[in-house]
Order: structure tokens, then C-alpha cells, then sequence
């Protein structure tokens, strides 16, 4: 289960660049937080888009909305489950991040000004279906390549 909030100033994604990114960006995590693409486990998956006026927003110290120039400033955050996240998965999932973001807003690159906070929720600190949910109880769900979930479990334990 993930929950990826993209923070961007008032009105810089259109709809069908969310619609867009509401496919991409799950897709960018899922795969390698489960090893592989499989369109089932995106329901263990939500992305939340926040926009903010330019006056609520600031960048270097100065409001968007007071900037001479206007900067493109996006905070990308991925909220995980505990697992094996090590340097080289989570480096991967970022730049899946990135890339998504990129393709969506037709750039050639990302802006150095969109961050992506990556954060691990540690074990036990996971709420849904009532209670508390380790990522060990969704390995039986048939998403996990064997190799993700063996990695999983080496990391819980």
C-alpha cells in the first residue's frame, strides 16, 4: 500500500495530465515495490494531487507569487509500507517518479526545483481494514514476485 501526494501551485497540471499521472505515478512504484507490473496491485495504491495558491507556496525565500520570474516547483511525496527498500530499489523508484512526472508535463528533463520525498512507514505504524497492516500480510496476494517477497521478509525480520 502507497500513497504518493503531488503538491504543485494552483492550476500548474491540468486534469488530463492527473489523469495521466494517476496512472504513471502508481505504476512507477508498484513495480518496484512488488518486482514486476501487475495492474491488480493498484489498488493497494492512491495519489492525492494538492494545489496551492503562488502566496502559499515560496521558493529560495520568496512566495511564488512575488518571484520575478516564475519557478516550477513541485514536492513529490511517497508514503510506503516497511520492506526492503534498500538504496538501489528506492533510487529506482524516484527516478520512476521523476520520469512519470517528466512525460506528463512534456519536458525533456525534470525541473531541479521538484523534490521527491520518499518515506518508509516503519512496521506497525500502517492502518487500514480495521487495525494494523504489515506489507508481510499482503505477500500472499499473488503481486509479489518471489524474489521481492523473500526480500521482503529478510528485511522484516
Amino acid at each position: 500500500m502507497t500513497v504518493i501526494t503531488v503538491n504543485t501551485p494552483k492550476g500548474r497540471l491540468s486534469r488530463e495530465q492527473r489523469a495521466r499521472l494517476a496512472e504513471s505515478l502508481t505504476d512507477a512504484v508498484l513495480v518496484p515495490e512488488v518486482g514486476q507490473f501487475v495492474p491488480a496491485a493498484r489498488v493497494g495504491f492512491q495519489v492525492h494531487f494538492v494545489e496551492r495558491e503562488p502566496d502559499m507556496v515560496a521558493i529560495g525565500g520568496i512566495l511564488l507569487a512575488d518571484a520575478a520570474e516564475p519557478a516550477d516547483v513541485m514536492v513529490i511525496d511517497v508514503a510506503v509500507m516497511n520492506a526492503d527498500w534498500s538504496d538501489e530499489v528506492r533510487g529506482e523508484a524516484i527516478r520512476r517518479v521523476l520520469a512519470a512526472m517528466t512525460e506528463a508535463c512534456g519536458l525533456p528533463e525534470p525541473s531541479p526545483t521538484w523534490w521527491v520525498n520518499f518515506r518508509v512507514i516503519e512496521e506497525g505504524a500502517w492502518g487500514s481494514r480495521g487495525g494494523v497492516l504489515s506489507i508481510l500480510d499482503l505477500l500472499g496476494s499473488g503481486v509479489f514476485t518471489e524474489e521481492r517477497a523473500e526480500a521482503i521478509r529478510a528485511a522484516l525480520a
